[in-house]
């Protein structure tokens, strides 16, 4: 591991601090970060060092050609060690995490049994799915006149989308909802007022979500209870086998926290900062508005690149490497920083601009190239369009009234509330 001392003259962006302050002192931060090469930054204490203690630090790599590299060199850049910088206890990381903590061969076993419901004709079946859910979202708020667009709009339809993929009835929506937001949200106050005790909020919240995916998991197992006639994804999990191989209940319950987690608070960030950033550029929200279909792929691409749900992914690097000018060493730790590169002034132009028709738009705001890259982009690219298709048609003039509330995260970059008026 490395001897190198954190530098405490550039900024550092691993703090939850360094995500709430305003936008332009980010931006400058970020753009301080990207003018020179990967920096070895100091970790945030551990709220629990008996349990985690607070590592010696890691690199933050911040331009867009360096993540690339990281990405796609898996055999260096290692998952299996966790994707925060906490340094977690592997059981943890798993139960949390899922696939995304793995490196292969064990990744790709688990990648290709999970792919088998994602397949063309489930994907088009939830494509139908999305227009109908997106419908009812709004018909629920359409009086109102206003509202709190993350918790009343953007959340319920990727929630209920990935619930129904999964098999989760309507009647735990709700809990499901709440159990997300302590897993991401632990080091926010709103959400786990008792800043002593986030470890164990954090795992009850994980222990709730697995013991209700496990009921849903064994209900659908036709081992267990004679051939299922459901075509969830739940159903095709229990039930799949590749190369001999099944996923055992446990397997299934941490690949329901990782599709909650990622699949519903991502999808809901990318479409809470949409509404802000088309809201402070009326004239990008015309252009799309007056060609829906023609706009909206290119669209969803910017919300995505400015919005960039994940932060930072960790690797941990394996052998000693060169990155972007920054000589790593064996076993340190380093964040690939989605949101930075998505603004790397080398790759953008005009990169804080937001242009709806940009294209090229090489972003990195599904992960990088490699064998991590979301899995359910697909998807998440169709909540997005569809639900600003219909706001456009039936609540035009829908707009921002107040500035985005901001996670206290460093990984997520989220929007816990942020009002929303239309005439």
């Amino acid at each position: 591991m490395t001897t190198v001392e954190a530098q405490s003259a550039v900024p550092n962006p691993i703090p939850r601090a360094f995500w709430t302050r305003s936008q332009d002192d980010i931006e400058a931060d970020l753009a301080v970060l990207r003018s020179g090469p990967p920096a070895f930054v100091a970790e945030e204490p551990s709220e629990v060092p008996d349990l985690i203690p607070t590592g010696p630090g890691g690199w933050v790599v911040t331009r867009h050609a360096d993540v690339l590299e990281a990405s796609k060199n898996p055999s260096v850049f290692s998952s299996a060690s966790g994707i925060t910088m906490l340094d977690s206890p592997a059981e943890f990381n798993e139960f949390f995490s899922s696939m995304i903590s793995m490196d292969d061969p064990r990744h790709a076993r688990l990648r290709k049994l999970v792919s088998a419901g994602f397949t063309p004709r489930k994907l088009k079946q939830l494509e139908e799915g999305v227009h109908a859910q997106a419908s009812m979202v709004i018909d629920d708020v359409i009086d109102q006149g206003e509202c709190d667009f993350v918790v009343d709009v953007a959340a319920r339809l990727p929630l209920k989308i990935v619930c129904d993929l999964m098999g989760i009835p309507d009647s735990q929506i709700d809990f499901v909802f709440d159990q997300t937001n302590v897993i991401l949200g632990a080091g926010d106050p709103e959400y786990v007022a008792d800043v002593d005790d986030v470890l164990t909020a954090i795992l009850t919240a994980g222990g709730a979500l697995a013991e209700l995916m496990t009921e849903v998991a064994k209900a659908k197992d036709d081992a267990s209870t004679g051939a299922s006639e459901d075509d969830d994804l739940t159903t095709i999990l229990v039930n799949a086998e590749v190369d001999g191989e099944k996923l055992s209940y446990g397997d299934i319950a941490s690949f329901f926290i990782l599709l909650v987690v990622a699949g519903n608070e991502t999808t809901r960030n990318a479409i809470s900062w949409g509404l802000h950033y088309l809201s402070e550029n009326p004239e990008q929200k015309a252009i799309w508005q007056a060609d829906p279909e023609g706009v909206g792929p290119t669209a969803v691409e910017e919300i995505v690149r400015l919005a960039s749900p994940v932060t930072y992914m960790r690797r941990t690097v394996l052998e000693d490497y060169s990155l972007g000018g920054a000589d790593m060493k064996a076993g340190d730790k380093m964040g690939m920083f989605y949101l930075a590169a998505n603004r790397d002034e080398d790759v953008f132009t005009n990169p804080y601009t937001f242009d709806v028709r940009r294209d090229p738009n090489p972003h990195c705001g599904f992960g990088g190239p490699g064998p991590h890259f979301c899995l359910g982009a697909h998807l998440a690219r169709r909540e997005i369009m569809v639900m600003f298709h219909q706001l456009f048609e039936r609540m035009p003039n829908i707009r921002s009234t107040s500035e985005p509330d901001p996670l206290a995260s460093s990984f997520i970059h989220g929007v816990k509330h942020l009002t929303a008026r239309w005439d």
